[in-house]
């Protein structure tokens, strides 16, 4: 490791002790800055990535709410108010056990830069909660939504904080969430995006990040004058993300050829085709049940307690959580002939699997650059609500499009090495920098 990295990781990591994924994903970044900032001293002088690195502001808060049985249950509500120079806070809620400090921070961390990515006027923010909305009724997701938002309420606001879904936090969620702002605001504003479309939603903001990280494949491969028809692809996850990466892969030409939960994923050589994408999200999203009926219902391979990563393909695309392909897998995948990555979950490579891609020179795409498609689209909800006027599904869908190639050509701008191989992690920590630092040093030292 370059010494300068390893002298601003130990202040970070004596700062943030024992917040792993906060310090992997700035470590991260510090690898692709800290060179570029010793070319330009005024983002050392001002201390810019110090200043990066460290939350505006951190909300921890109670959240008690009754189940159906009418017992208490307490669960802790977070909101990491990470970087506002370019815009108001924007970022998702994430709902699930594994919620704490460090995902959120490093989650905030990378929204940073994925929203300056964007080119829209959008800060950096996350937040949520260690409650599990799996097995809850609608009640009981109801009642902690509504607790929830009766702390959170006081901390945003359309031209302060504007949170969205993630993890956990689907339509419903955002519903209860949205109601309860509004009572307690009596206020009807664009405070939360991933709305339903007949109250302030965007069209095409549920595709979003799927489709998303799939045109940032497809820009990829045009640097070689390739295409994603015909090509064989491995995505991991079965909720919103991979569902639609699978439906615009379809689209293209492309086959899908696995589709994951927590408990295992499932092999269909055939490809998932648009009908049994349907069962898929009926089974996710309305019955809310496991990927392994999948297999059950089209007689196709499950495998248990693994990742998809054995699979032989052409692109692989991680949709589903952080650091879900580790080296070994990594290895794998470029063994297996995979020569593009293009990630639609948060940091899903770990470091030492991204440095497989990097050595190996494949196409990576890393998150905050591939997956920043939902944000975006996000932003465009924002800009809908600000003028009170809907956009049609084709305008949205031109406008994300467009976004992920201007997002793509950032990232060969600032990635581009000298031999012509394209690191896409150089280009967007370099390019999501520069427009958040020069807008830092201008509003001076607050």
């Amino acid at each position: 490791m370059d010494p300068r990295v390893q002298q601003f990781m130990a202040m970070i990591k004596a700062r943030n002790a024992g917040e792993n994924e906060f310090h992997q994903a700035v470590q991260e970044v510090a690898e692709s800055l800290i060179p570029f900032i010793e070319e330009n001293p005024k983002y050392k002088h001002a201390k810019i990535l110090e200043r990066i690195a460290e939350p505006e502001r951190t909300i921890i808060f109670r959240v008690p709410w009754l189940d159906d049985k009418g017992e208490v249950q307490i669960n802790r509500g977070f909101r990491i108010e990470m970087n506002s120079a370019i815009g108001p806070y924007k970022g998702g809620l994430r709902f699930h056990p594994t919620v704490n400090l460090g995902i959120l921070k490093f989650l905030a961390f990378e929204q940073v830069f994925k929203n300056s990515l964007t080119t829209l006027p959008m800060g950096g923010g996350k937040g949520g909660s260690d409650f599990d909305p799996k097995g809850k009724s609608d009640n009981e997701v109801m009642r902690f939504c509504q607790s929830f938002m009766t702390e959170l309420f006081r901390h945003i606001g359309a031209d302060t904080d504007v949170p969205a879904g993630d993890i956990g936090v689907g339509g419903r969620e955002i519903g209860f969430l949205f109601g309860q702002y509004k009572r307690l605001k009596n206020e009807f504003t664009g405070v939360l995006t991933g709305k339903g479309i007949e109250w302030g939603g965007s069209l095409i903001r549920p595709e979003a990040t799927g489709y998303g990280a799939t045109y940032f494949a497809q820009e990829m491969l045009s640097t070689r004058g390739d295409s994603i028809t015909g090509k064989t692809v491995c995505v991991s996850g079965s909720g919103n993300v991979s569902q639609y990466a699978t439906e615009k892969i379809t689209q293209l030409g492309g086959k899908v050829v696995t589709a994951s939960d927590s408990n295992g994923f499932i092999y269909d050589p055939k490809g998932i085709d648009s009908d049994k994408l349907k069962y898929i999200m009926d089974l996710k999203n309305v019955k809310r049940g496991r990927i392994k009926e999948y297999a059950e219902k089209f007689g196709v391979e499950y495998f248990e307690d693994k990742r998809p990563w054995i699979i032989k393909c052409d692109i692989a695309m991680p949709c589903a959580t952080q650091n879900e392909i580790n080296e070994e897998e990594a290895k794998l995948l470029v063994k297996n002939g995979c020569y593009v990555v293009s990630e639609g979950a948060n940091m899903p490579s770990t470091p030492e699997a991204v440095e497989v891609f990097l050595k190996a020179k494949i196409l990576y795409g890393p998150g905050k650059a591939a997956n920043a498609g939902g944000v975006a689209t996000s932003g465009l909800e924002m800009t809908q609500n600000s003028m009170r006027l809907p956009w049609s599904r084709e305008e949205v869908d031109n406008r994300l499009h467009t976004i992920m190639k201007n997002i793509h050509a950032t990232c060969v701008k600032f990635g581009t090495r000298e031999d012509g191989y394209i690191n896409y992690v150089d280009g967007a920590n370099i390019g999501g920098f520069v427009k958040v630092a020069n807008a830092m040093i201008a509003q001076g030292v607050v």
